[in-house]
């Protein structure tokens, strides 16, 4: 869960935008996150989403890898734009978003990511802090991202309350929004997020930053019982999957499983980018069948 800089690398706050195009060749130019939701409820199973940073090892590098997951069974694509001042991105994340920084990230980036993946079949769905769309300009953001085919973005920071700019770029282009609830909001506050999300609500499944876990607890399966109490927008569970047993487990309550860090760590660890992306890819799989396994109510 990361975010770049709109026009430079790590720390710049120049908002300089290229406006794009109208949206309507974004979410409808295939089939939405809703519809592939829709589609793997149909299949009694969940949707596996799986989230990587633009940028890391090179920006060509990246989307190769993203579209590998694609291929190997991701059904819906979480696109990180790395940020030089991340609130929630655990280590392995953190490092692959820095070292992108420091080798030219930019946000267009993302723009060129969203293309392949839509070309390559699944949904993009950025993922990045509101500052960097602010200093961007919601609005340019949002028909940016839509022109290029984006689905929607994940905006771990923001609040419904203060997304009044963001509610409306993406009442104009039709792009998803999804917010994040937390095993300590309040009732309240899960009526407030669920009503203004559009697509799916994000169920982090503990506090904390973003990283893989031994155990993943019940606090999970609490936050989105408690979720799906107040909406019936899909909800999908991440922070913390990286196996298949967990990726069943999650599956089994939840209607998304999203995974980053065990993700990312194919590529951090991987002596090239041919290799990290043979381990994507069997990873993936891995994943894909446990979401398969999971033993749906």
């Amino acid at each position: 869960m990361s975010a770049a800089s709109p026009t430079s690398t790590a720390g710049s706050t120049q908002a300089a935008a290229p406006t794009g195009t109208a949206a309507a060749a974004g979410p409808e130019a295939g089939l939405g996150v809703g519809g592939v939701l829709q589609r793997c409820r149909e299949e009694g199973r969940a949707a596996l989403v799986g989230y990587l940073p633009v940028g890391f090892p090179d920006v060509p590098g990246s989307v190769r890898a993203m579209v590998a997951m694609v291929e190997a069974g991701v059904d819906i694509v979480e696109v990180g734009v790395p940020y030089s001042d991340p609130l929630m991105d655990g280590p392995v994340i953190a490092y692959a978003a820095d070292q992108a920084l420091k080798r030219g990230a930019r946000v267009h980036d993302l723009f060129t990511a969203t293309r392949a993946i839509r070309d390559a079949g699944a949904p993009p769905l950025g993922m990045t802090y509101w500052n960097l769309m602010l200093h961007y300009g919601p609005m340019a953001f949002a028909r940016d991202l839509a022109a290029a085919g984006g689905a929607g973005m994940i905006t771990p920071d923001l609040v419904p309350d203060e997304a009044a700019a963001w509610i409306e770029a993406t009442d104009e282009t039709g792009l998803d929004r999804v917010f994040l609830v937390a095993p300590s909001s309040t009732e309240q506050r899960l009526v407030s997020v669920t009503s203004a999300c559009r697509g799916f609500v994000y169920a982090a499944s503990h506090m904390g930053v973003t990283g893989a876990r031994a155990d993943l607890g019940d606090a999970a399966s609490v936050i989105v019982g408690r979720t799906k109490a107040v909406t019936d927008k899909p909800v999908c569970v991440g922070l913390g999957v990286s196996t298949r047993a967990q990726a069943a487990e999650v599956a089994s309550f939840a209607d998304g499983v999203i995974v980053g860090s065990a993700l990312v760590r194919c590529l951090t660890e991987a002596d090239d980018l041919d290799s990290g992306i043979a381990r994507l890819r069997d990873v993936v799989a891995e994943l894909a069948a446990g979401v398969r396994e999971g033993t749906r109510a």
